[in-house]
Protein backbone atom coordinates (compact mmCIF):
# COMPACT_ATOMS: atom_id res chain seq x y z
CA UNK A 1 0.00 0.00 0.00
CA UNK A 2 2.91 2.44 1.28
CA UNK A 3 4.56 1.74 -2.19
CA UNK A 4 1.40 2.01 -4.52
CA UNK A 5 1.20 5.42 -2.83
CA UNK A 6 4.82 6.58 -3.27
CA UNK A 7 4.80 5.38 -7.02
CA UNK A 8 1.16 7.73 -7.40
CA UNK A 9 3.43 10.66 -5.62
CA UNK A 10 6.37 10.45 -7.86
CA UNK A 11 3.73 10.04 -11.13
CA UNK A 12 2.08 12.94 -9.76
CA UNK A 13 4.82 15.04 -9.59
CA UNK A 14 6.66 13.96 -13.18
CA UNK A 15 3.07 14.60 -15.07
CA UNK A 16 2.84 17.74 -13.12
CA UNK A 17 6.67 19.28 -13.84
CA UNK A 18 5.91 17.62 -17.47
CA UNK A 19 3.05 20.17 -17.84
CA UNK A 20 4.63 23.00 -16.77
CA UNK A 21 7.45 22.71 -19.27
CA UNK A 22 5.09 21.26 -22.40
CA UNK A 23 3.08 24.33 -21.59
CA UNK A 24 6.07 26.87 -21.60
CA UNK A 25 7.29 25.45 -24.51
CA UNK A 26 5.13 26.31 -26.87
CA UNK A 27 4.46 29.80 -25.24
CA UNK A 28 7.78 30.66 -25.19
CA UNK A 29 9.00 29.12 -28.92
CA UNK A 30 5.98 30.51 -31.12
CA UNK A 31 6.02 33.63 -30.69
CA UNK A 32 10.14 35.00 -31.36
CA UNK A 33 9.75 32.12 -34.47
CA UNK A 34 7.55 34.13 -35.85
CA UNK A 35 10.01 37.38 -35.92
CA UNK A 36 12.97 35.31 -36.89
CA UNK A 37 13.89 35.08 -40.08
CA UNK A 38 16.71 32.77 -41.29
CA UNK A 39 19.76 34.60 -42.47
CA UNK A 40 20.43 34.83 -46.33
CA UNK A 41 23.25 32.29 -47.54
CA UNK A 42 27.08 32.92 -47.72
CA UNK A 43 27.67 34.92 -51.06
CA UNK A 44 23.85 36.08 -52.07
CA UNK A 45 23.02 39.23 -51.40
CA UNK A 46 21.08 40.39 -48.80
CA UNK A 47 17.26 40.87 -49.29
CA UNK A 48 16.19 44.44 -49.06
CA UNK A 49 14.18 45.51 -45.98
CA UNK A 50 10.76 45.88 -47.77
CA UNK A 51 9.92 49.10 -45.75
CA UNK A 52 12.79 50.74 -47.14
CA UNK A 53 12.15 49.02 -50.69
CA UNK A 54 9.05 50.35 -50.60
CA UNK A 55 9.88 54.23 -50.23
CA UNK A 56 12.65 53.84 -52.89
CA UNK A 57 10.13 52.76 -55.54
CA UNK A 58 8.23 55.69 -54.41
CA UNK A 59 11.11 58.07 -54.64
CA UNK A 60 11.89 56.58 -57.96
CA UNK A 61 8.26 56.92 -59.64
CA UNK A 62 8.30 60.64 -58.73
CA UNK A 63 8.83 63.69 -61.57
CA UNK A 64 11.39 66.15 -61.59
CA UNK A 65 8.78 68.56 -59.67
CA UNK A 66 7.88 65.90 -56.88
CA UNK A 67 11.38 65.16 -56.51
CA UNK A 68 12.18 68.96 -55.86
CA UNK A 69 9.24 69.46 -53.56
CA UNK A 70 10.48 66.33 -51.82
CA UNK A 71 13.87 67.66 -51.45
CA UNK A 72 12.35 71.15 -49.61
CA UNK A 73 10.42 68.82 -47.49
CA UNK A 74 13.69 66.82 -46.56
CA UNK A 75 15.96 70.25 -45.48
CA UNK A 76 13.19 71.77 -43.55
CA UNK A 77 11.98 68.56 -41.59
CA UNK A 78 15.48 67.96 -41.00
CA UNK A 79 16.84 71.21 -40.34
CA UNK A 80 18.92 71.68 -43.24
CA UNK A 81 20.65 74.31 -44.42
CA UNK A 82 19.43 75.76 -48.01
CA UNK A 83 22.96 75.73 -49.78
CA UNK A 84 23.54 74.88 -53.21
CA UNK A 85 26.79 72.80 -54.02
CA UNK A 86 28.97 73.90 -56.52
CA UNK A 87 31.52 71.36 -58.04
CA UNK A 88 34.78 73.17 -57.02
CA UNK A 89 36.42 72.34 -60.68
CA UNK A 90 33.55 75.27 -62.16
CA UNK A 91 35.91 77.13 -60.73
CA UNK A 92 37.37 79.91 -63.38
CA UNK A 93 41.26 79.18 -64.01
CA UNK A 94 43.10 82.25 -62.69
CA UNK A 95 41.03 82.46 -59.58
CA UNK A 96 41.42 78.99 -58.71
CA UNK A 97 45.26 79.48 -59.51
CA UNK A 98 45.32 81.94 -56.93
CA UNK A 99 43.36 80.10 -54.29
CA UNK A 100 46.01 77.60 -54.64
CA UNK A 101 48.46 79.24 -53.99
CA UNK A 102 47.25 80.70 -51.09
CA UNK A 103 46.42 77.83 -49.81
CA UNK A 104 49.94 76.61 -50.07
CA UNK A 105 51.21 79.38 -48.25
CA UNK A 106 48.94 79.22 -45.32
CA UNK A 107 49.37 75.64 -45.12
CA UNK A 108 52.37 74.89 -43.22
CA UNK A 109 55.08 72.87 -44.54
CA UNK A 110 55.21 69.06 -43.73
CA UNK A 111 57.82 67.39 -42.15
CA UNK A 112 58.45 63.71 -42.49
CA UNK A 113 59.09 62.40 -38.60
CA UNK A 114 58.37 58.60 -39.18
CA UNK A 115 60.62 56.64 -42.09
CA UNK A 116 60.28 53.14 -43.53
CA UNK A 117 63.55 51.11 -44.18
CA UNK A 118 63.17 49.26 -47.30
CA UNK A 119 65.41 46.43 -48.31
CA UNK A 120 65.32 46.15 -52.17
CA UNK A 121 68.16 43.99 -52.72
CA UNK A 122 71.14 42.03 -51.32
CA UNK A 123 74.31 40.83 -52.69
CA UNK A 124 74.45 37.07 -53.13
CA UNK A 125 78.41 36.38 -51.68
CA UNK A 126 77.04 38.18 -48.72
CA UNK A 127 73.88 36.72 -47.95
CA UNK A 128 75.60 35.10 -44.42
CA UNK A 129 76.67 37.84 -43.20
CA UNK A 130 73.29 39.87 -44.03
CA UNK A 131 71.38 36.93 -42.33
CA UNK A 132 73.19 37.23 -39.18
CA UNK A 133 72.98 40.67 -38.96
CA UNK A 134 69.37 40.80 -39.48
CA UNK A 135 68.93 38.71 -37.02
CA UNK A 136 70.98 40.63 -34.97
CA UNK A 137 68.76 44.10 -35.96
CA UNK A 138 65.50 42.88 -35.59
CA UNK A 139 64.27 41.56 -32.25
CA UNK A 140 62.56 38.65 -31.84
CA UNK A 141 63.97 36.94 -35.16
CA UNK A 142 65.95 33.65 -35.17
CA UNK A 143 67.75 32.18 -38.15
CA UNK A 144 65.89 30.93 -40.15
CA UNK A 145 63.35 33.51 -39.70
CA UNK A 146 66.11 36.14 -40.89
CA UNK A 147 66.93 33.75 -44.00
CA UNK A 148 63.22 33.86 -45.07
CA UNK A 149 63.18 37.66 -44.16
CA UNK A 150 66.30 38.23 -46.56
CA UNK A 151 65.20 35.95 -49.14
CA UNK A 152 61.75 37.64 -49.51
CA UNK A 153 63.36 41.01 -50.86
CA UNK A 154 62.36 43.48 -51.91
CA UNK A 155 61.07 43.93 -48.32
CA UNK A 156 60.27 46.95 -45.86
CA UNK A 157 62.67 46.13 -42.74
CA UNK A 158 61.30 48.66 -40.37
CA UNK A 159 58.26 51.50 -40.82
CA UNK A 160 57.35 54.10 -38.79
CA UNK A 161 60.70 54.95 -37.28
CA UNK A 162 62.82 58.39 -36.82
CA UNK A 163 65.07 59.72 -39.06
CA UNK A 164 68.49 58.84 -37.21
CA UNK A 165 67.34 55.05 -36.18
CA UNK A 166 66.54 54.51 -40.11
CA UNK A 167 70.19 55.97 -41.09
CA UNK A 168 72.01 53.50 -38.18
CA UNK A 169 69.49 50.91 -39.82
CA UNK A 170 70.56 51.41 -43.30
CA UNK A 171 74.20 51.71 -42.51
CA UNK A 172 74.64 48.43 -40.66
CA UNK A 173 72.63 46.47 -43.38
CA UNK A 174 74.50 47.92 -46.38
CA UNK A 175 77.69 47.46 -44.60
CA UNK A 176 76.40 43.75 -44.93
CA UNK A 177 75.66 43.79 -48.51
CA UNK A 178 72.32 44.55 -48.64
CA UNK A 179 70.76 47.57 -51.19
CA UNK A 180 68.57 49.97 -48.74
CA UNK A 181 66.04 52.53 -49.62
CA UNK A 182 64.56 54.91 -47.02
CA UNK A 183 61.20 56.59 -47.55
Amino acid sequence: MQITRLVLRQLRRQIHVQRQFSAAAPAATAAPAEKLVPPPPEGAAKPPNPKLDSIVNNIASLNLLEVAELSTLLKQKLNLPETAFAPQFAMAGPARGAAAEDEEEAAPKKVQTSFKVKMVKFDEKQKVALIKEVKNLLEGMNLVQAKKFVESAPTVVKEDIPKDEAEKLKEALTKAGAVIEIE
